[in-house]
């Protein structure tokens, strides 16, 4: 666990929810795409007080699609697909409660194969595995354990790649602050000018 509070949202009660649950910032990193980072992290906030009993693997995986499907559109809504949104949240909490008993921290605990504890390859791989997570939203997943949430399996930078380096202001991983939530915006704007000048 973080040995400080993390900083996603700006709403500390949303990320004291993050900082102390790794459902909910899996679920936090699953809606980061096509909102603003702050409005996908204070997601799984509005889940928590949504459903009964709060935000957890069993509830979700268990609830009824349509009925979650409509807690996640309620205004203010947990993303602006909420419907597709609702089906990967449930997607991912059945796989949790399935492969890992529903417990989230296991992707990063449970030993590899050989009974070793895992490296970062294979914390990459088992995060790569989940719905929603591609190849860069598994790395900078990754990245963001290793830089704020005190998980640090060997390899772990090496297998974040570019997210992983230290200093770097390139994703969620890098913002503990206002001032470096601007500087990773900056850094995307210019990655995005310089694509479109090529």
């Amino acid at each position: 666990m973080p040995s400080a509070d993390l900083w996603l949202t700006g709403d500390p009660d949303a990320d004291a929810l993050l900082t102390r649950d790794p459902f909910a910032l899996l679920v936090g990193m699953l809606l980061d795409q096509q909102v603003p980072m702050e409005s996908a992290f204070a997601g799984p906030r509005k889940l928590d007080e949504r459903l009964d009993g709060g935000l957890s693997v069993h509830a979700v995986a268990t609830a009824d699609p349509d009925a979650f499907a409509a807690l996640c559109a309620t205004p203010p809504a947990v993303h602006r697909f909420p419907g597709s949104m609702a089906a990967r949240i449930q997607s991912l909490a059945t796989i949790l409660e399935d492969d890992y008993d529903g417990d989230a921290a296991r992707l990063w605990t449970d030993p590899s194969s050989d009974g070793t504890p895992p490296d970062g390859a294979t914390v990459l791989a088992r995060v790569r595995a989940l719905p929603g997570f591609g190849e860069q939203k598994a790395r900078i997943f990754l990245a963001l354990l290793g830089k704020q949430y005190g998980v640090t399996p060997d390899g772990w930078r090496e297998a974040a790649g570019p997210y992983g380096e230290d200093g770097a202001r390139r994703s969620v991983a890098d913002v503990v602050d206002p001032t470096s939530l601007q500087e990773v915006r900056a850094t995307k704007k210019a990655a995005k000018a310089a694509a479109r000048s090529r």
